[in-house]
């Protein structure tokens, strides 16, 4: 509680007490010791390289986008593979992910699990998103029916496409080598380093990636994930290897 100037306080009629208040201020620390202190501890902070890979992952990320289940193949797209996986289903068990974080057991189909929206400019409707690239079931079918691996055979009664973790990739990896889905060559522009190119090539299907309307904490920071993963794909990559996984 402070006094108004026009009390009788003893304190504006005593010089002694002038005097005393102003050694006090006087032996006070100013502001410029504490700025110039901060200022040292931002350049000690800026000072420091880049954080590895893991350590990034387990400070930043709720988790790191896990290697992929399918071996082989164009480390370009397995880097960009895992970095949709970022954005799409940030998790420890991507492959069995619904939208909204729950899990599913592992089935040998897509779970067709409808679970409503909560936030964002759906909010209310309800989505089938599964696994680790978040296909919904019609999306699924759709691509599976042109690029699984190993689709069912005539005689089997459902005919379903198996969901399992390497099959997910493989449909992915497959979809995005074909220049003739997206009316562009991915793996070409990626080694051009046209990473934002690609990146909104596939936001109309991935819409976490940017440049739509489902942008979310992971968007920003995909470019330095890819490049974290593209490095690491390119050392486990073997010499000379064919650009495309080895499909049986």
């Amino acid at each position: 509680m402070t006094s108004h100037p026009s009390d009788p306080s003893p304190l504006h009629h005593n010089p002694a007490h002038r005097v005393s208040r102003r050694q006090r201020r006087q032996g006070k620390p100013t502001l410029v010791p504490v700025v110039l202190l901060l200022v040292a501890a931002w350049l000690t902070v800026k000072a420091v390289p880049d954080r590895s890979l893991k350590e990034l992952q387990g400070t930043v990320w709720v988790s790191h986008p896990e290697p992929l289940a399918m071996e082989g193949g164009d480390p370009y797209i397995r880097a960009l593979m895992r970095t949709i996986s970022a954005a799409e289903s940030n998790t420890s068990e991507p492959y069995t992910v619904l939208y909204g974080g729950e899990t599913f057991e592992p089935v040998n189909r897509h779970p067709n699990l409808c679970v409503e929206i909560v936030a964002g400019p759906n909010t209310g409707d309800c989505t089938t998103a599964a696994g680790r690239y978040q296909f919904l079931t019609q999306t699924w079918e759709e691509k599976a029916s042109k690029y699984h691996p190993r689709p069912p055979a005539w005689y089997e009664v459902w005919g379903e496409f198996s969901f399992d973790p390497e099959s997910q990739d493989m449909v992915v990896y497959q979809w995005l080598k074909d220049p003739a889905a997206w009316g562009f060559d991915i793996s070409t522009a990626l080694r051009e380093d046209r990473l934002e190119d690609v990146l909104h090539h596939l936001s109309g299907t991935w819409t976490s990636l940017g440049y739509g309307i489902e942008s979310n904490s992971m968007t920003a920071r995909l470019p330095r994930i890819y490049r974290h993963l593209l490095e690491e794909e390119l050392q486990n990559a073997p010499a000379g290897a064919l650009p495309g996984p080895s499909i049986p």
